[in-house]
């Protein structure tokens, strides 16, 4: 494993990608992890509930250039988490977002690259794609922070590259423990559209492609994995066949800033994406500052692309989702000793 004898920092690292990491390599030979973040409860959970020398806590905010700067010094590899993910809060607090996931970012990547770090991953996510919601397009703009300072570098230098997520199945936030809350006390099972699709991935295939943009990423890349979709509608009645649940359906309609399917490579990124198997690599822009070349030359090609959206990949049935989401612990653990 190339991660062995090195040193890791994870921004955000106390949320449910972190946690994922940890498990994924605490006990391999990795030197040590640094998990930066600012919320001192849920490091002091961590830190009690994990109890390894490896680990080693910083708190902090990417807002703030200053504390970001103090704990990038020595460290080998960034994987870049922390952000604003929820769709309504960034809705009311725009600029909030705007703080956390494009000058938050900014920051990390500046601090890394003006200490040698080797490789950063910044994580993204479909709704940069085509993004209707302040979360997307403070991501979307995230991402074209990271490309515009790819340019720069060359592959001795820092590399920076970006992974783009489908909906992470059971972590923070997501419809997954909403519905299984609304299973376990007898409540009905809120819908918004029944026949809007999200990509449908675990934490460890999250995990597994950080790990494929480390090991493959070039300067300014993003990688995508090719996931399955399913709609809302079918993650619910699979739920309620895993838990034998009675709970009816209730439809409450599409709510403020969400789309019908999502995007994970627009047809413009098509035109330059590499088919990798299991993932796509888009690499970056690199046109330089030559403005003339954005209005005298085009791309005649991306009219025979089309976007690669939930819409339209490997779709689940209710028996293929509930394979899924049996993958999980959350639901694994319900389970346990039956």
């Amino acid at each position: 494993m190339k991660l062995s004898n090195s040193t890791l920092l994870i921004t955000g690292g106390t949320g449910s990608f972190g946690n994922a990491v940890l498990k994924r390599f605490l006990n391999s030979d990795i030197k040590e992890i640094r998990i930066f973040s600012r919320d001192e409860k849920k490091q002091d959970d961590m830190r009690n509930a994990i109890k390894s020398d490896k680990l080693k806590f910083y708190i902090g905010d990417v807002r703030d250039p200053n504390s970001i700067q103090g704990c990038m010094k020595g460290i080998d590899y960034v994987f870049h988490a922390a952000a604003l993910k929820q769709v309504p809060s960034c809705e009311f607090f725009p600029m909030e977002a705007v703080k956390t996931n494009v000058i938050g970012a900014n920051n990390v990547l500046d601090a890394a690259i003006a200490n040698k770090v080797a490789r950063v991953i910044v994580l993204s996510t479909d709704k940069a794609v085509y993004p209707i919601n302040a979360m997307g397009l403070s991501k979307a703009l995230m991402e074209k922070v990271m490309v515009a300072k790819s340019r720069n570098l060359k592959m001795t230098d820092s590399v920076l590259c970006g992974t783009r997520y489908g909906n992470v199945m059971a972590s923070r936030g997501s419809v997954i423990p909403l519905f299984i809350d609304q299973i376990k006390s007898g409540k009905p099972l809120t819908i918004t559209d029944p026949g809007m699709t999200r990509f449908m991935m675990t934490l460890d295939d999250a995990v597994d492609l950080v790990l494929y943009a480390y090991e493959n990423g070039k300067q300014g890349d993003i990688f995508v994995q090719k996931a399955p979709a399913a709609t809302i509608e079918t993650v619910a009645l699979a739920l309620k066949d895993l838990y034998n649940s009675k709970s009816e359906i209730k439809i409450i309609g599409t709510r403020h800033g969400e789309k019908l399917y999502e995007t994970l490579v627009n047809r413009e990124e098509m035109v330059r994406a590499e088919d990798m198997g299991n993932y796509f690599r888009v690499s970056a822009d690199t046109r330089d500052l030559n403005y003339a070349k954005y209005f005298s030359q085009g791309t005649p090609e991306v009219n025979s692309y089309d976007d690669y959206t939930s819409h339209n990949t490997e779709r689940l049935d209710i028996e293929g989702m509930k394979k899924l989401l049996l993958k999980l612990d959350l639901v694994t653990a319900d389970f346990a000793g039956h």
